[in-house]
């Protein structure tokens, strides 16, 4: 896109932007200062202290002020309401519009849906789109033309929306017209949702609708720093029991969905073929032209976006009562239904092409639009939840009961869930100390569950049910990557392949009659949608359902609870308007640094980052740039002491010697012959020791939940009593510079102990490890997954060694072999390294350990 001033008109390339403000550096209008500013924003928007709570807060801290004859920023909440409401930025008011049945009426008993009139309420899009685009917090981490990326080996890359397909055909569209030369291409990513949260008031129901667009980074948009605003709220019409099932009821709720969806993005058709001005986040000008994008939806709302009818396939025309079928089939496009809505009768377009015949979807109004086309992948409700939770989990309880009877089945899936309860705990990894038996599953239950549950039922059903898991568990942890190469979509094809040939079983065992179910059938389209629109985790449902915690769930639960909706609205813009002004201060450089309060001893740093986990405790995403992974010590350590005390403590008699030998290989690293060891002449070290119950690794992990550069932080533990309970002592993967080609050179090991000492000139900063060796050459052939057991010297010794803290390279999860025999209650996830002879390397734990291992 090039360059323009606020006109459009084209400008010298090289000219520096101008300036967004005319305001001074130390303008906090309409705050006081940046205590009225972090105030306000702690307290309304991180903290959502209630008013009643403002008010308490504010008059403590005035009448700790009164000695001083001073007063607090905001002398109630009203003021500090006020205060947010007069914030100039983030101000794009609220809308709404009505809707109601303009159709034919019956003479008496008319259904109360056909007299109700229904609101729909909406932001401009339009506002909102410029706003996002002029966000200076997306500087540098948005892209400006469609690309193809490749590898150095000349094989295509798919990353973000930009380096697929679909928006490389939009631009040379775009390009067609003269008068777009030069012009910026802006895709609208649109999600909407229907949750358990939806907003109900009287005869109507809201769902939220989303927006982000197509040039930020993938990473940026699932980082949720305001990559994904709310841009409505759609009205569902609600009626009784005895009018649900009514033709017409169902053909005015699925046209009024369009109709809204059509009205509240008019206000951006024009630029669609006429260029808008926007500003973008180097604060340069340029030319705009929109295009509806990639829609976000859950199958159900992809069957009604698309108008086609249950049980058949948004994308492409294969039969629904034979979605398993191995032939090809047609895609889906607007001009062929268009042709079958003209030629056909309604009965034959609902029975032979799924075709709800008197829909019309709400892109057939905007230029290079196709819904068929714009139905993105969706792996949280087809993979995770859908193929996963809802088909093979469910398959395998039906399977044992077929197979052994309730009683006994019974007793297999209490196995099953003592042996998932009994897996070691792990950085990131969600405990399930009862189980798997939730009342009610989350996307979080499943993702967590995929991670431990296919060592769990290993022993319990056939081999070909372990490598279904396995084949799936493959397919889904390689979709999620953060680019995928050619190389990855065979391997995906692959996956995928092997997940159709073992799932016969489920089949010949009379589990299932058919798989077909649209929602595994969906994992068909994916290398072709992978090619479309980049790398599938830029445009998981999973975004907007993150999004919806903050725009839907938080405000509901701030409100009253009576009549709602217009406090959600205005707790949204207050965020907003907090959210803007923050983006303003820290690009005028106002908020670097500490503020003054902030310099003094146990103050709150309130800008600290709050990025942490949903799927567990110890986890964390990093801030800033990629960086090389590294490992560094906790801050403090945990005791001071002599090599003697420490040795007793560890249990290791030899452990002076062990220093001995590390203190050797360290001064010979760089010899490429370096001398045998011997204790007798080898430098002795009895000194003090500073010994560290954890340490930190942080790594480039763009794939799972990390910041905005893809960098990760996870914490390695070894400690005596963790909690005020059982020991922890994780296990890491640890570099070993070596050719081999399994697990990439990477070996396995427990630390027993964190340390650093000083020798003469040199410090270091140790663990202490014992071994794990392989047991096959290869993968575990039913799970995919490497064994592990832990390694014994020659005399059965425990093997066990000092290494440099920069030879590990991050935490590792191991899942015992448990077998086929009943795992006793009494063994816990405290024990899980401690009783068993083998161990699989988990290479489920996390999408960067499925990448490593």
């Amino acid at each position: 896109g090039l360059k323009c001033d606020a006109e459009g008109d084209l400008i010298d390339q090289n000219a520096p932007p101008p300036p967004r403000t005319d305001a001074l550096q130390d303008d906090w209008t309409p705050y006081e200062s940046r205590i009225a500013f972090e105030t306000a924003d702690f307290l309304f928007s991180r903290n959502q202290t209630s008013a009643k709570q403002i008010d308490t807060l504010l008059d403590l801290w005035a009448a700790s002020l009164i000695k001083h004859d001073d007063a607090p920023p905001f002398t109630d909440h009203r003021d500090l309401y006020n205060t947010i409401d007069a914030t100039p930025l983030g101000n794009v008011p609220w809308e709404t519009f009505s809707m109601s049945y303009t159709g034919a009426k019956p003479l008496h008993d008319i259904p109360p849906w056909m007299d109700a009139t229904y609101d729909v309420w909406f932001r401009d899009p339009r506002l909102l789109l410029h706003d996002m685009l002029g966000n200076p917090d997306f500087n540098g981490e948005m892209e400006y033309v469609p690309y193809r990326d490749y590898t150095a080996g000349d094989k295509r890359c798919f990353k973000n929306l930009f380096s697929g397909d679909w928006a490389w055909r939009q631009a040379d569209i775009i390009a067609q017209n003269e008068a777009n030369d030069g012009s910026t291409f802006v895709p609208l990513i649109i999600g909407s949702d229907k949750t358990t949260v939806s907003v109900a008031t009287g005869h109507t129901e809201y769902h939220p609708l989303y927006m982000s667009i197509g040039n930020i980074f993938n990473n940026t948009r699932r980082a949720h720093r305001n990559g994904v605003v709310l841009v409505g709220f759609l009205a569902i019409p609600k009626t009784t029991k005895e009018h649900a099932g009514d033709t017409d009821y169902r053909n005015f709720r699925r046209q009024m969905f369009h109709c809204s969806l059509a009205k509240i993005f008019d206000a951006i058709k024009p630029y669609m073929d006429t260029p808008d001005v926007a500003r973008f986040p180097d604060g340069h000008f340029r030319r705009v032209i929109y295009g509806l994008g990639p829609y976000i939806a859950d199958y159900p709302e992809q069957v009604l976006l698309s108008g086609v009818v249950q049980g058949w396939c948004p994308k492409c025309l294969a039969d629904r009562r034979d979605l398993d079928s191995d032939e090809p089939c047609l895609r889906r496009c607007e001009k062929h239904r268009e042709l079958l809505v003209e030629e056909l009768e309604y009965g034959k377009l609902w029975e032979e092409y799924g075709i709800v015949g008197d829909l019309v979807p709400f892109t057939n109004d905007y230029p290079r639009a196709d819904i068929h086309d714009l139905i993105s992948p969706d792996i949280l409700h087809q993979i995770i939840k859908g193929t996963f939770k809802d088909h093979l989990v469910d398959w395998v309880e039906s399977y044992l009961k077929i197979t052994h009877g309730t009683s006994y089945a019974t007793q297999i899936m209490d196995d099953i869930d003592n042996k998932i309860a009994a897996v070691a705990s792990f950085s990131g990894l969600r405990r399930f100390p009862e189980g798997r038996g939730f009342k009610q599953w989350t996307g979080d239950d499943s993702k967590a569950l995929m991670k431990v549950y296919l060592p769990a039922i290993r022993g319990h059903v056939p081999d070909d049910v372990v490598r279904t898991f396995s084949a799936f568990l493959d397919f889904c942890y390689i979709v999620r990557r953060d680019t995928l190469t050619e190389d990855n979509l065979l391997q995906l094809q692959d996956a995928l392949d092997r997940f159709h040939r073992y799932r016969e079983i489920f089949k010949t065992t009379g589990i299932t009659l058919s798989f077909s179910l649209p929602r595994q059938h969906s994992l068909n389209h994916y290398l072709f949608l992978i090619r479309q629109f980049g790398a599938p985790n830029g445009l998981c449902s999973s975004i907007t359902e993150s999004k919806h915690i903050k725009a839907v769930k938080e405000p509901w639960r701030r409100s009253s609870q009576f009549k709602a909706l217009g406090q959600m609205l205005l707790t949204n813009q207050r965020l907003d308007k907090l959210a803007a002004a923050r983006v303003d201060f820290q690009a005028r450089g106002m908020l670097k640094g500490s503020s003054d309060l902030a310099d003094q001893p146990g103050f709150l740093n309130i800008n600290e980052p709050e990025h942490r986990s949903i799927e567990g405790e110890a986890g964390e995403t990093v801030d800033g740039p990629a960086v090389e992974a590294h490992v560094d010590l906790a801050a403090t350590p945990r005791c001071r002491c002599d090599v003697r005390t420490l040795s007793e403590e560890l249990e290791l008699p030899n452990f002076p010697q062990l220093i001995q030998e590390f203190i050797h290989d360290q001064a010979h690293a760089a010899d490429p012959d370096p001398p045998v060891f011997d204790p007798l002449s080898a430098p002795l070290f009895l000194g003090k020791v500073a010994v560290f119950n954890s340490a930190a690794a942080s790594f480039y992990a763009p794939s799972d939940l990390s910041g905005v550069g893809g960098m990760r932080r996870e914490y390695i533990r070894a400690l005596p009593c963790w909690r005020g309970g059982a020991p922890q002592y994780d296990c890491v993967f640890v570099n070993m510079d070596t050719d081999t080609d399994i697990m990439n050179g990477l070996a396995i090991a427990r630390v027993l102990c964190f340390f650093s000492f000083s020798h003469r000139t040199s410090f270091f900063q140790c663990a202490v490890v014992r071994w794990f060796s392989h047991v096959l050459d290869a993968r575990d052939p039913d799970t995919g997954m490497y064994v592990v057991a832990p390694a014994t010297l020659e005399d059965d010794t425990p093997d066990i060694s000092i290494i440099h803290i920069d030879c590990i390279f991050r935490a590792a999860h191991l899942i015992p072999l448990y077998g086929s025999n009943f795992l006793p209650r009494a063994v816990t996830s405290h024990d899980s390294y401690d009783v068993f002879r083998s161990y699989f390397v988990n290479k489920y734990a996390d999408h960067h350990t499925f990448e490593i291992a």
